[in-house]
């Protein structure tokens, strides 16, 4: 079985193999009193960035838990990326899909503010609302045993998302809008090379469904309208499903 993950601030793993670390704060009491970790066990702990410290627990105290490093792994980001737009949707359908999608392996993601989205991200709102996608996206990458925690950018309305699809395109990159009346599969669609520096992006509408006008906005800025199957997937399943098809063919998972 794989070695449990917990997250540690991005720049303090700055230890090598043969030292101790003290895992403390939050993260060292969920270790040590949540899930009992006892000496001998072994314990990753990742930065976010993509450091993994490999390491057995030495002891356990109120000041958290005593690790012993064994190894220091320094794991590149994938590539081509994986950046999915999710529409915002109403009863957590959206942080259904970012959970999943980052289990999966999602570089990026991106709120996006269709017209057809019940709910609607203002103010303080956005604010809380980002903050809770921040959470749900680092609890499904401890779960998944990931080192990179995906980046979760501001809301985008439909104008940003279409300057976003022109820059992946001419950054050689790809960039497919689900959509259920679109002529051609996914499977089908020319993608980046596995290997390239470049994005993939994946766009997934809100409960009502992408608007004619925004799927013009984005069609016309270079992306590729694609369908997933002859099933109509909910917002929660629709980028999920996409992105596990794209990690195959990319070989991210070879």
């Amino acid at each position: 079985m794989s070695a449990p993950v917990f997250l540690a601030e991005p720049g303090t793993l700055d230890v090598v193999a043969g030292t101790r670390f003290l895992l403390d704060g939050s993260e060292g009491r969920h270790a040590g009193v949540v899930q009992r970790r006892g000496p001998g066990e072994r314990v990753d702990v990742v930065d976010g960035t993509g450091v993994r410290v490999c390491s057995r627990v030495a002891a356990v105290s109120a000041e958290g838990v005593l690790l012993d490093v064994e190894e220091v792994r320094r794991e590149p980001p994938p590539a081509p990326a994986l950046v999915l737009a999710q529409a915002l949707a109403k009863g957590d359908r959206d942080e259904l899909a970012i959970e999943a999608a980052t289990e999966l392996g999602v570089d990026v993601v991106i709120p996006w503010q269709a017209e057809r989205s019940v709910v609607v991200w203002r103010g303080e709102r956005a604010a809380k609302s980002r903050a809770r996608w921040l959470g749900t996206v680092r609890a499904a990458t401890k779960q998944s045993r990931r080192a990179r925690v995906p980046q979760v950018e501001p809301a985008d309305d439909t104008a940003a998302l279409a300057r976003r699809v022109r820059e992946v395109v001419a950054g050689g990159g790809a960039a497919l809008v689900l959509h259920e009346e679109a002529a051609g599969p996914l499977d089908a669609v020319a993608l980046p090379r596995p290997g390239a520096c470049a994005q993939v992006l994946v766009v997934v509408g809100p409960e009502g469904g992408i608007s004619p006008s925004e799927l013009g906005a984005l069609t016309a800025a270079g992306a590729v309208p694609v369908r997933l199957g002859p099933l109509v997937l909910r917002t929660s399943t629709a980028g999920p499903v996409a992105l596990a098809l794209l990690s195959d063919r990319l070989r991210r998972w070879s």
